[in-house]
């Protein structure tokens, strides 16, 4: 699979746009142990800082480890939807701060993280977000783990690594154009 991760990193480079890059990014939960250079994680934090926030507030802090006795617990923070940061080799964990925003804090956030995921996606990094907020004891344990302020809220955690798995890019005749609408709402179900 080391292959197919340099094969990856070849492929993202090429992209011509932005929709090839949206087609192209999957989430990827298993991972080689290649760690992630450095440069690539500043470049997707430089991008997670250019997101968009409410009256630019920017409410996001973000967390950066390397460390397996951190990386590894992450795995059981949840009953399902955690497993990759048991072969992660870096994540990001975004914390905010509810006060700065109206309301606008969990948008904020999530657009930060895809900023993250694009930008992963881009450099050939495979990622996965990991939904973190009031779920079974999750915000608990990352608190714990990344020592997080109680006046901060744990959104999420991105798990970042090479990836040891082969995902299809989208299929473009297979999205479901009729979860769009025009002018109006409009059943296309027949109802």
């Amino acid at each position: 699979m080391q292959i197919f991760s340099y094969l990856c990193t070849l492929i993202w480079i090429n992209m011509d746009s932005f929709e090839q890059l949206c087609q192209h990014r999957r989430s990827i939960r298993k991972y080689t142990n290649r760690p992630v250079e450095q440069e690539k994680i500043d470049y997707m934090l430089r991008c997670a800082l250019m997101s968009p926030s409410a009256k630019r507030t920017c409410p996001w802090e973000f967390i950066v480890t390397r460390d397996e006795a951190k990386l590894r617990p992450l795995a059981g923070c949840r009953t399902y939807g955690s497993q990759m940061f048991n072969t992660a080799t870096a994540a990001i964990i975004i914390a905010l701060d509810p006060t700065l925003c109206d309301n606008t804090w969990m948008a904020d956030g999530a657009i930060a993280a895809e900023h993250i995921l694009l930008a992963a996606a881009e450099q050939g990094v495979g990622a996965c977000w990991c939904h973190v907020y009031e779920r079974e004891g999750a915000p608990e344990l990352t608190r714990q783990l990344f020592d997080i302020p109680e006046d901060k809220v744990v959104l999420c955690a991105i798990a970042l690594g090479y990836p040891d798995e082969e995902r299809q890019d989208y299929d473009l005749t297979k999205l479901k154009y009729d979860k769009i609408h025009n002018e109006t709402y409009h059943c296309n179900n027949g109802r």
